[in-house]
């Protein structure tokens, strides 16, 4: 079965584990104080991230829906799935582009999003969410722009994560995975208990294929071609901000700022 793509890119990974991850360990971590105690938005907040493949945008979203419980965290990859496994019209006519071996139209893609969007009563100008995985390029910023504004909830902030490339790189040579968990480590900064063993079942640890600076690089240069058009549209919007650092920990306290300075 082919694994599910759209728009000239590859499938996007759901975020859900991650996420369910992420928030145990800073629950116990001693350095959660800077997600301690949960905040509120005044106005709502509908936020892209934008950031290289590898840069935590999970990891940041992880923790802003932990302090913000008001922001829904709503992924593409996981939205083309379910459409699909649930045979509505949409995710059939998706699946006649995926059988075929052919792309998602932009235009199918965004109907996907904006119905979810009405189907979890989020499409609306008092609720705040986070969008992953759409839209990868200009032209599907601007299919997408033109029906969120029909209805008054426009992207109203896209922060770009820059990471220097070189750190992802390394992070990705570092890069392990259980296999059937898809449970993550990195040798460098998260590494298991057991040399390459997972920290839960006591199986072996695996490498993904893509997993190599050889492999990842063209990924990067792919997102930095399409980052181009990304952002010189939503600049254009004045929507656009960028945070930088090398780490989570340096990037999350600059996002979390950075929101609540526009939406607190």
């Amino acid at each position: 079965m082919r694994p599910l793509a759209h728009s000239g890119t590859r499938a996007i990974p759901s975020i859900r584990h991650q996420i369910t991850r992420i928030r145990g360990q800073f629950s116990n971590s001693s350095n959660s104080s800077t997600i301690s105690s949960s905040m509120s938005l005044t106005r709502p907040l509908r936020l892209l991230l934008l950031g290289a493949p590898g840069s935590g945008k999970g990891t940041q979203t992880s923790r802003l829906l932990a302090k913000f419980p008001s922001i829904h965290a709503l992924s593409s990859g996981d939205i083309l799935r379910s459409q699909v496994a649930l045979g509505t019209q949409l995710g059939k006519e998706a699946s006649q582009y995926i059988n075929n071996g052919g792309l998602v139209p932009d235009t199918t893609m965004v109907s996907l999003i904006t119905d979810q969007l009405k189907q979890s009563q989020w499409l609306n100008n008092h609720t705040s969410w986070t969008l992953d995985g759409f839209p990868r390029t200009a032209q599907q910023a601007v299919a997408l722009d033109e029906v969120l504004d029909k209805s008054g909830v426009g992207i109203n902030l896209v922060v770009e994560l820059d990471v220097d490339q070189k750190v992802i790189l390394d992070r990705i040579e570092a890069r392990w995975i259980h296999a059937a968990s898809n449970r993550i480590y990195n040798l460098d900064y998260n590494p298991p208990k057991v040399p390459f063993k997972d920290d839960v079942t006591g199986e072996p640890l695996v490498k993904r294929k893509d997993d190599t600076a050889e492999v990842f690089q063209k990924r990067l240069d792919t997102y930095n071609d399409q980052l181009r058009g990304l952002k010189a549209f939503y600049k254009e919007k004045g929507v656009l901000h960028t945070v930088a650092g090398n780490t989570s920990d340096i990037i999350y306290p600059k996002l979390e700022e950075l929101i609540l300075e526009k939406f607190s």
